[in-house]
């Protein structure tokens, strides 16, 4: 029988390209998290159902924790791996054993101590005698026995399950949640790079939950959030802006706009996001007759309201474009609303039902 533990929720720290996002993908059985050899491929703090044997909790995979000017992406995205760690019971802080603590390994450390977050060090890529002296390093950070582990072969998994198995008998009980169908629909939030996604949802949720900013591209992974709107309960996906084939470049855009199109596939209702200064490109004519083929239903929503000065003329050239370019999605509801300022956001949502 499964331990629910429901009450124990886990943050992976560390910093980048130690291998924190295959060590949550190990946990939740699922190659959720993108993963790529270069550092600083997760951005956004994901969560999960984590497992191990009976034990079963809430896992949050957080972007490397790298010292940074508070207004950079850096500095933002340092920003939200510690509020990770300050709603986590305990941190599984990583380490590479096999290049052993660095300077940055060591002031974050200190960060950890500061936040007062119980802390547990993982050293990761351990396997063979090549991880022994930096598994030994670890003692020196003072966070007690360091967790050896290989999250690419699945080596230490039970060593890390002990370890929270101690954090998780010291919760108080938890009421058994609701199963995950009683979240509402799932609604896929889409659209071309720097659209307003993530502002969007961060409105919906009332809180800056989601990495935004003037570059495009931040966000990679594809982000499940929970979010009630007038008393209805919803899963939103926001997912990584989606260029035209020929202008997906690297591996790693691939494998998000990859990420993207399965929360296409996954959702009930998508949001097509459309930037109403360059409205109905090819891009999203593309996405949308994807959305079609699928059979979901799409909800067109003309973000960054806010911005546009002449407001009538240009809903209804919207309206003109989009029964002249998607006569296969005739009918399908047109929104105008700003992430910004939360105008249109009820419209929004009575659209995707």
């Amino acid at each position: 029988m499964t331990d629910s533990a429901r009450g124990l929720t886990v943050a992976i720290v560390g910093r980048p390209n130690v291998g924190k996002s295959t060590l949550f993908n190990r946990l939740v059985a699922q190659r959720v998290a993108l993963v790529d050899d270069r550092p600083g491929v997760t951005r956004d703090r994901r969560e999960g159902r984590g497992h191990i044997g009976d034990l079963a909790f809430t896992v949050i995979d957080t972007a490397g924790m790298e010292d940074a000017d508070a207004e950079s992406l850096a500095g933002r995205m340092h920003a939200q791996s510690e509020t990770a760690i300050v709603d986590a019971d305990v941190s599984l802080f990583m380490i590479d054993a096999r290049v052993g603590l660095t300077p940055e390994d060591r002031h974050f450390a200190r960060r950890l101590r500061s936040l007062g977050a119980r802390t547990i060090v993982v050293a990761n890529k351990a396997e063979g005698r090549a991880g022994d002296p930096g598994t030994l390093e670890a003692y020196e950070l003072g966070f007690g026995d360091p967790v050896r582990i290989s999250a690419e072969h699945g080596e230490g998994m039970g060593d890390i399950y002990d370890a929270l198995r101690v954090v998780a008998d010291q919760l108080p009980a938890a009421e058994d949640d609701a199963d995950d169908g009683a979240r509402g629909p799932k609604v896929a939030i889409v659209g071309r790079p720097n659209a307003g996604k993530s502002t969007l949802i961060n409105r919906l949720l009332g809180q800056e939950r989601l990495l935004t900013g003037p570059e495009a591209g931040i966000t990679r992974d594809s982000i499940a959030v929970d979010v009630v709107h007038r008393g209805k309960p919803y899963r939103a996906f926001d997912t990584a802006g989606m260029r035209r084939r020929a202008r997906v470049e690297t591996k790693l855009e691939k494998l998000a706009v990859g990420d993207a199109l399965r929360a296409i596939r996954f959702a009930e209702v998508v949001v097509l996001v459309i930037d109403p200064a360059q409205p109905f490109e090819k891009q999203d004519l593309q996405i949308a007759d994807l959305v079609e083929r699928e059979g979901r239903a799409l909800v067109l929503a003309a973000s960054k309201w806010d911005l546009v000065e002449d407001k009538q003329d240009t809903r209804a050239r919207l309206k003109e474009m989009s029964d002249r370019l998607l006569p296969q999605l005739a009918g399908a509801p047109l929104v105008t609303l700003s992430g910004l300022t939360g105008v249109g956001l009820d419209r929004l949502m009575k659209s995707v039902g």
